[in-house]
């Protein structure tokens, strides 16, 4: 990127059979809308914004942080957006695997997928495999689908039970944490003997 671009640039980026808008900024990091973020999820934007308040981005990020809102260079000469509320990298990847953790069937799937890639990649590097970026694409693709079919066969009805083990396990950790134990009666003062 020169150093004459005070905008960030604009790319579609395919993420399988995603297609989203890319930006490089004009540091050379990159970054997506937050809209765009939770929309390959299956997430209204007000979701992404949430998980901006939590306890999980502010540990990441730190107490004050707020996306970017970034100007973008226009690609034709029509009037339309020029600012976008962008979100860098690992705080999307933060987002999805947050989705993830609670469930959301498309979040797990995605995570999935891109962590497949991931590993795939290196890989590919160390035995010398070359691939181009359609057949990763098509890779996936072919991954998220499969997912998303075991995961929807799977079916709510038997993750559910998994879901409750975690969240069972996190009360009792919350009673110990506490200073209670989970198991144990309640103290009770000695009864009277009867006079």
């Amino acid at each position: 990127m020169s150093a004459t671009h005070d905008k960030a640039q604009r790319a579609t980026v395919q993420i399988g059979p995603l297609s989203v808008d890319g930006f490089q900024m004009p540091d050379g990091s990159y970054r997506m809308s937050q809209t765009q973020a939770a929309e390959c999820i299956g997430k209204p934007e007000i979701n992404a914004r949430r998980f901006l308040d939590s306890r999980g981005i502010k540990a990441l990020r730190g107490e004050g942080y707020t996306p970017d809102s970034v100007a973008i260079e226009s690609t034709d000469q029509s009037r339309g957006q020029s600012r976008v509320n962008a979100l860098p990298l690992d705080v999307i990847s933060a987002y999805w695997l947050w989705e993830a953790s609670k469930g959301n069937q498309q979040a797990i799937a995605l995570c999935y997928a891109l962590m497949a890639e991931t590993l795939e990649r290196r890989f590919d590097a160390a035995f010398g495999v070359e691939r181009s970026e359609s057949e990763r694409n098509a890779i996936l693709a072919q991954r998220l689908q499969q997912t998303e079919s075991a995961l929807a066969i799977l079916g709510e009805t038997y993750a559910e039970p998994d879901l409750l083990r975690m969240e069972n396990e996190q009360l009792r950790q919350q009673l110990r944490d506490a200073g209670l134990e989970p198991w144990s009666l309640p103290q009770t003062e000695d009864p009277r003997p009867d006079e």
